[in-house]
């Protein structure tokens, strides 16, 4: 893979109630600029997805987008990408936007991010790829859903490996920073 040159973000359409969640956005984005890593993310201007994008462009970045056409039709769509792509439905950008990624971070967000993020675990998986799939846990967001994957280990439903699937840190630099050496492991792996 030679290193990871694309990060597909998932996060939220709002910025939730806390400001820490729109700071971690921005400074994710400008981190990614500053490592030359694309973002790939939803498309939209709106919420943390538009904050995430803006900051990567800001910085210099790439910002590329994948929206559906009835989202775009809702004009939710950002405008000032450096690649946006409309697409026919849900399923279609999930894919190119997984395509596209060499790691996924999942940052605070409601049921759409939370599908996704799980559907690129379930396919590490399954073996369907090996990239790393982070989660960004600003301000403890996500300490209920570690929990319930921890009991759900426990109790047998889901095995010690896949459980280290996802990648957990509380900052955008120390996750960046796991999913990088996650990558090079991988890579050695080979």
């Amino acid at each position: 893979m030679e290193g990871i040159k694309t990060v597909c973000v998932y996060c939220g359409s709002g910025f939730g109630d806390r400001k820490r969640y729109r700071e971690a956005a921005s400074v994710l984005g400008t981190l990614l600029a500053q490592r030359n890593i694309d973002l790939v993310y939803g498309g939209a201007s709106i919420g943390l997805m538009g904050t995430v994008a803006d900051a990567a462009m800001a910085a210099g970045g790439k910002a590329i987008g994948v929206i559906p056409q009835s989202l775009a039709d809702a004009e939710v769509a950002h405008e000032g990408l450096s690649e946006l792509h409309i697409v026919s439905s849900m399923h279609e950008r999930k894919h190119m936007m997984a395509e596209r990624a060499d790691a996924f971070i999942s940052m605070p967000g409601g049921f759409g991010t939370l599908e996704e993020l799980f559907e690129v675990v379930t396919w590490s998986q399954l073996g369907l790829h090996q990239k790393a799939c982070g989660l960004l846990n600003v301000d403890g967001f996500y300490d209920g859903l570690l929990s319930f994957l921890d009991h759900a280990t426990a109790e047998k439903f889901i095995r010690e490996q896949n459980r280290e699937i996802i990648l957990v840190e509380e900052t955008p630099h120390a996750l960046l920073g796991k999913l990088i050496a996650f990558a090079a492991s991988t890579e050695k792996s080979d």
